[in-house]
């Protein structure tokens, strides 16, 4: 006995169609126990000027490597970056009135939480891979994140 398949393919193309017409980025349409959510990511490219070229010193000093700026590099290609281990939605806070469980700056340790990830209606906790310091995070409370998408940076 075959059963009827409730996913229609034609409404998520339908849905994707109106996404890539308008300024949405996401658009969830439910129907009994049928819920589809079709969302897009917008990847804004920054651009960072160049710092002056420093004057020439009058006298020698003494040459100090500095590590380079967390928005200089890419963010996939840092140590201490932080991957979405799924597709779904990240929420830095369990519930809008909670504070935040990071913020740059805050202090971590292996296995504090960071985030919450929905994916099918689960909040899955994600957590420190290693101790140090959050000094970027890459999406806003509420966002679609990718498999692999960097979240945020722990050095």
């Amino acid at each position: 006995m075959a059963t009827k398949n409730p996913f229609d393919p034609e409404l998520v193309r339908e849905l994707a169609g109106l996404i890539s017409e308008t300024d949405l980025t996401e658009i969830e349409v439910e129907k009994g126990d049928l819920r589809i959510r079709v969302a897009r990511q917008i990847t804004q490219a920054v651009h960072v000027p160049a710092p002056a070229p420093a004057p020439a010193p009058s006298a020698p000093v003494e040459a100090r490597a500095e590590p380079a700026p967390v928005a200089a590099l890419n963010p996939k290609d840092h140590p201490g970056m932080v991957p979405s281990p799924m597709v779904g939605t990240a929420y830095r806070r369990s519930s809008p009135d909670s504070k935040p469980f990071i913020e740059i700056g805050s202090q971590v340790n292996v296995g504090d939480k960071l985030l919450l990830v929905e994916a099918m209606k689960t909040f899955n906790d994600i957590v420190a891979p290693h101790a140090g310091t959050v000094t970027a995070i890459f999406f806003e409370d509420g966002q679609p994140v990718e498999y692999g998408e960097p979240l945020l940076i722990i050095e």
